[in-house]
């Protein structure tokens, strides 16, 4: 399903942040590529919209680094397993993007050249510049910092005007809504009262960069099909965070 032509978008520039898990489906680990397949749908009608579009996936689905290391790995060794993950999670969408005709350039924290680019910020910049879209993989090359910190951070290099938080719940809301039904959902929150009430929007580091640079974070349910072009487009979709 394509995008209406008249379907302006509200930003121009966007840093969109999925989880590993998304890419597994229900099976919770691996890729799933059917799942794949209706992301990369979803990426592809943005990209037709005419924004310009990075994207940082999560490892989640393969390694989750701070899980490791609780089970008795070495932290920082386990934190670098995961960055490898979520550079597989990026070639396996980049294989699929240009298959569907959408040009699509892997930058890597972590140098490996044979199989992506490795992140410069100013060559990244022109590939936005060129209507590509660009995965940002390997975390920000350093252990201990998760993959939204990592988003954050490239959303304000590139000067994104907003982050979208793609999960598998409609937005923020006051308790994990599976397990409380009665949790309060939250269509627009302050960073203020995100921080206040420690809710699990993104990571402490993440918020605070966001935060200090004006940059607003949606959350939104990614299995709702369009979602993350209507918020592009400035429809009410998912929270808010401002």
């Amino acid at each position: 399903m394509g995008v209406a032509p008249d379907a302006s978008p509200k930003y121009e520039r966007v840093l969109l942040k999925l989880s590993g898990e998304a890419l597994a489906g229900e099976r919770g680990f691996g890729i799933e590529p059917a799942v794949v397949d209706r992301l990369t749908d979803e990426v592809k009608d943005v990209h037709e919209m005419g924004v310009s579009l990075g994207l940082v996936i999560g490892g989640g689905n393969i390694v989750r680094g701070a899980l490791a290391s609780q089970k008795g790995m070495d932290r920082v060794q386990a934190d670098y397993m995961g960055m490898l993950g979520t550079i597989i999670n990026a070639l396996a969408v980049q294989d699929l993007l240009e298959r569907k005709g959408v040009a699509t350039r892997v930058m890597t924290a972590i140098r490996m050249e044979e199989v992506a680019e490795p992140y410069i910020r100013r060559r990244a910049l022109r590939h936005m510049e060129k209507g590509r879209v660009v995965i940002f993989a390997g975390g920000t090359g350093s252990p201990y910092f998760s993959t939204d910190t990592t988003a954050a951070l490239r959303a304000i290099e590139m000067g994104s005007q907003v982050v979208i938080k793609a999960t598998k719940v409609k937005g923020i809301y006051s308790a994990d809504p599976v397990e409380d039904p009665s949790a309060e959902f939250f269509p627009v929150i302050t960073f203020k009262e995100v921080v206040q009430r420690e809710l699990a929007v993104m990571d402490a580091p993440a918020v605070s960069l966001c935060r200090e640079n004006d940059l607003p974070i949606i959350v939104l349910n990614v299995e709702d099909r369009g979602a993350v072009s209507a918020a592009i487009r400035g429809e009410r979709v998912g929270t808010l965070v401002s």
